[in-house]
């Protein structure tokens, strides 16, 4: 499409160079920006252009742009609209989709940059609007509908008005009142309190009562008496009448027409609707019926593309024609609704073209001197995933055998056979009470029986757990990063030792390949550090390796080591950590690309090509929402734009398609039968594609129960753990934060003992001192208070003054999922734990079931002022028996603090070569032990500031200052 200075509007210049909403209002047919303090405020005498910028994670810009049009505009300024929509496409390189907007049938795409609601007003820019403020208040009466987003619609304050299908909303001077339709849906109800609120908010200035009146009740209740008196009192209501809103959508199929000299011509067309159809030099209108789409090819100039514009807008004007959304597209970048109606469509398409253009209009704006960045095409921009879940945790491992599980040994929970299944259950600390994930693996060469075995059986164990855990589903060579963080050393043999896999290669006479410490065997190392490291057996030949990797290649005590070119000291160092676990206590012969041994290619069976480029893991693309509807083996969506935490229903299922992953959320009021088939559900979501996305069908699947969200979830949304963990259904939720005035609150403590889980001991040891247990080590914002056991603060805590509690001290332990998990410290603390337990049992009131079950904050107090003896009730006598144990244990301990209280150590002592080592310290967090002057010192920042980096950088910096 060529483009000249006068294509661009100068109101355009400039715009949708950043992500966010820009409006422009057309006044005598012209474009002028609408103040950002007005946003959402719309006329029904006036025509608008609305423009919404997206930033996809990659840095690039993607563009949306309405036209909306009030029910009172003029022809002539809704035609100016549609014009400008043109042009402002123009200005933004050709690639938006554009919309038709009429008032009342907007689209949900452009409710959502609305949420709650839009209302508009009446009057407009050319009649002289009032502005409403100056107004005295008037008793309105609005229909609201839609679960996702609500379209609201002001009608004829009357009885006649109701129905039982429908909310309304009744705004009256000093009351909102909220009508639930018999027939109407909680989640609609929900919805609808949101417009409750706005109104609320708008014209009340947040100060006057709401009341939720349900049909069909008495008029006994107060409010439900009040309601009807605005009608003049209650009586039955009529039965709904079809409106313009009700009539049928017409659903005939796709009509193609060709636009020729200003007019739409029929496409000859064969049985079925084909991309071939479509000429590059030419615009089309696809009538759908509901939707009309305009399709312009890349090579139109803009005033075809204005013309094809004017055609499609004639085409719905008829009087029965007010509802069909018109959406026009550019060749290249069609939505996934316009490519879904055709029957056959390339997965790819050449947009050199567009690109081209788009560079023409970035470098015609920047000799005006406005900045282009948003408009150029920027490279993605790569950044290490992060695994957003605690990795201290406690891991058991089982492998499936048949119908059966086993349980793997701890030095054996990171060794995975490829033709075995293998499930997981991690137990770690979350916000405010241990989370849980149960996962199954499924190796690439594993049987189909076993495959389906250890998805029965992990469901099984998520169901025993009242659904309260986090399942995965995850295949062998699509693992996340919170899996390997999780696992931490990873490593893939080939072959298996289940019933399964043997019984397969018996009956097919194949070859058994299981790994054989003995024989050749060639590994690829890989990972992001120690905390996150792979070792992936391949085929023992030279084509499999690669110039970007590192690899261990073994003959039974021969042991090589090979570095590729296009590797780092950071890749090397973890291949020395990976030998410690596949071949320790042999001393490797070092091989570097281009200058091996003879030794060496003679085990690899000879030279020969092998690829250089590293293997880049998927990209996390753009979340989308959707709401499930699974019935009879069929699954349904509808996409929620511009998706919040407020719009996950407990009543529904919903599904964030993160493209590499995807998660499936059950709210907590979805039925059992539902609840159970989730895991199909998602399973069915990437079978089906909906949006064309190309999604892998091995691609992890995640369940995850409402109340249970784990971190690496909630990092989607602006997350209130309070909102997940209200009682009721979604509409009685919504009503209690309405009449409340905002969210409910947590009453959390400032900091936390962490939790002690067993069976975490690294099994890689360090070069320069084995690692200890990792099961008490922290996440940095959880760091650790020092100076008591965990047994001394979970008696404290047992015994305290719940009314009297000192923010300074942790929380008790938190009672394990599962008890017999043992830790390490086990046998330590049981000496203390002994002679604890003999002070308590002198007490003279034991601790309620309930109190033993949830223990309460721990409150030490360093000195007890002297009372009246008789006035002492048992639950002081406690606190001073406390007390006393609290001054000789630290009298015992005779640790130095600092001004916070904790407990710190110098340096020399703290680091890894030291000679003087302290003892009983978390070995995995020293730097917490640094007085505040010595971390500034060594890590040249403050530790909030440290707390903040990734857990990559943070070990690094500490390996360079010999922390770590």
């Amino acid at each position: 499409m060529a483009v000249s200075m006068r294509d661009l509007d100068p109101a355009f210049q400039g715009a949708g160079q950043k992500a966010g909403l820009e409006i422009w209002r057309i006044e005598n047919f012209n474009p002028v920006p609408v103040p950002k303090s007005s946003y959402g405020k719309f006329f029904t005498g006036d025509s608008y252009v609305i423009l919404k910028t997206t930033a996809s994670k990659s840095g690039a810009l993607r563009h949306d742009v309405h036209y909306w049009l009030g029910k009172d505009t003029s022809q002539d300024e809704a035609g100016a609209a549609a014009i400008k929509t043109v042009e402002l496409d123009a200005a933004l390189g050709g690639r938006a989709v554009q919309y038709r907007e009429v008032q009342g049938h907007e689209t949900e795409k452009f409710l959502s940059y609305f949420k709650p609601c839009i209302i508009p007003q009446e009057g407009g820019v050319a009649s002289g609007f009032k502005h409403p403020e100056a107004e005295k208040h008037k008793t309105r009466l609005f229909v609201c509908r839609g679960k996702h987003v609500v379209h609201v619609k002001e009608v004829p304050f009357a009885r006649a008005s109701l129905n039982h299908d429908d909310i309304f909303v009744l705004d009256t001077e000093s009351k909102i009142f909220q009508f639930n339709g018999s027939n109407s849906s909680i989640q609609e109800r929900a919805k609808a309190l949101e417009v409750v609120q706005y109104i609320k908010d708008t014209y009340h200035d947040g100060k006057c009562d709401v009341a939720a009146v349900e049909d069909g009740k008495l008029m006994a209740d107060p409010e439900t008496g009040e309601f009807w008196g605005f009608f003049g009192g209650f009586a039955p209501l009529p039965r709904k009448t079809a409106g313009d809103d009700d009539k049928p959508i017409d659903s005939r199929p796709p009509k193609l027409l060709c636009i020729e000299k200003g007019q739409a011509e029929p496409v000859e067309a064969a049985d079925s609707l084909k991309r071939e159809l479509l000429d590059t030099n030419k615009c089309y209108i696809l009538d759908c019926g509901f939707e009309v789409f305009v399709w312009m090819g890349r090579n139109t100039s803009l005033d075809e593309r204005k013309s094809a514009s004017g055609v499609a807008d004639e085409l719905v004007s008829g009087i029965d024609k007010l509802k069909p959304q018109i959406i026009r597209v550019i060749e290249g970048f069609e939505t996934v609704m316009f490519r879904s109606k055709f029957d056959s469509w390339p997965q790819t398409t050449d947009v050199t073209v567009s690109e081209d253009g788009r560079g023409k209009v970035a470098a015609l704006l920047k000799r005006q001197g406005v900045n282009v960045k948003g408009l150029l095409k920027t490279d993605p921009v790569r950044e290490e995933p992060q695994p957003h879940i605690d990795c201290t945790g406690h891991l058991q491992v089982w492998r499936v055998n048949g119908q059966e599980k086993i349980l793997l040994q701890a030095s054996d929970q990171s060794k995975f056979y490829s033709g075995d299944c293998y499930i997981f259950q991690y137990t770690y600390p979350g916000e405010d009470k241990e989370d849980c994930l149960i996962g199954t693996w499924i190796g690439k060469n594993s049987v189909e029986e076993e495959q389906a075995s250890a998805n029965s059986l992990a469901s099984k164990m998520v169901e025993s757990m009242k659904f309260l855990a986090c399942q995965a589903r995850i295949y062998e060579g699509n693992e996340p990063v919170q899996f390997h963080s999780i696992l931490q050393s990873f490593i893939v043999f080939k072959g298996g030792l289940g019933e399964g896999y043997k019984g397969y290669i018996a009956g097919k006479e194949i070859p058994d390949e299981t790994y054989n410490e003995n024989g050749v065997a060639l590994f690829r190392i890989q990972g992001s550090g120690p905390d996150n490291m792979q070792a992936i057996q391949v085929e023992p030949v030279a084509s499999s390796l690669n110039s970007s990797y590192c690899y261990i290649l073994h003959n039974g005590p021969a042991v090589f080591t090979w570095s590729g070119n296009s590797t780092s000291a950071e890749d090397q160092e973890l291949v020395e950590r990976m030998l410690d676990l596949i071949k320790p206590n042999l001393q490797s012969k070092p091989q570097r690309e281009g200058s091996e041994s003879e030794q060496f290619w003679d085990l690899l069976g000879g030279k020969s090509e092998y690829p250089s480029q590293k293997i880049l893991r998927e990209a996390e693309s753009d979340p989308h929402l959707f709401s499930c509807h699974f019935s009879k083996g069929n699954l349904k969506v509808t996409e929620v734009y511009n998706f919040s935490q407020d719009d996950l229903m407990t009543e529904d299922i919903f599904i964030l398609d993160c493209h590499s992953e995807i998660f499936v959320w059950v709210g907590q009021q979805v039925d059992s039968k539902s609840r159970l088939q989730a895991l199909t559900i998602g399973e069915k979501f990437l079978e089906h594609d909906f949006l064309l996305e190309k999604l892998s069908r091995v691609a992890p699947v995640y369940v995850i129960m409402e109340g249970s969200e784990p971190p690496f979830f909630t990092r989607f949304f602006k997350w209130d753990s309070a909102k997940s963990a209200m009682l009721g259904n979604s509409f009685q939720r919504k009503l209690t934060l309405v009449k409340s005035g905002g969210a409910p609150l947590l009453d959390k403590p400032k900091r936390r003992t962490p939790v002690s889980y067993g069976g975490r001991s690294s099994s890689v040891p360090d070069k320069s001192q084995q690692r200890s247990s990792r099961s008490m080590s922290v996440s940095p914002d959880r760091v650790r208070v020092r100076g008591r056991s965990p047994a001394f603060n979970a008696l404290a805590a047992t015994f305290e003054n719940p009314n009297a509690r000192n923010l300074s001290t942790p929380p008790p332990v938190v009672r394990k999922l599962y008890p017999k998990s043992v830790t390490p410290d086990s046998a330590i603390l049981a000496p203390k734990s002994a002679a604890i337990a003999a002070l308590s049992s002198s007490f003279e009131q034991p601790p309620s079931a309930r109190e033993t079950m949830i223990p309460r904050s721990l409150k030490v107090s360093p000195v007890m002022p002297k009372s009246n003896p008789d006035k002492i009730d048992k639950e002081n006598s406690v606190g001073t028996r406390v007390e006393s144990l609290t001054i000789q244990e630290d009298v015992k301990e005779n640790e130095v603090e600092d001004e916070e209280g904790l407990v710190i150590h110098p340096y020399e002592r703290l680091k890894i070569t030291s000679t003087d080592p302290v003892t009983s310290i978390d070995v995995t967090k020293r730097e917490t032990y640094l007085s505040s002057a010595e971390f500034k010192e060594k890590f040249a920042m403050t530790k909030d500031a440290f707390y903040k980096l990734p857990k990559w950088k943070q070990n690094k910096l500490k390996m360079a200052v010999q922390l770590f």
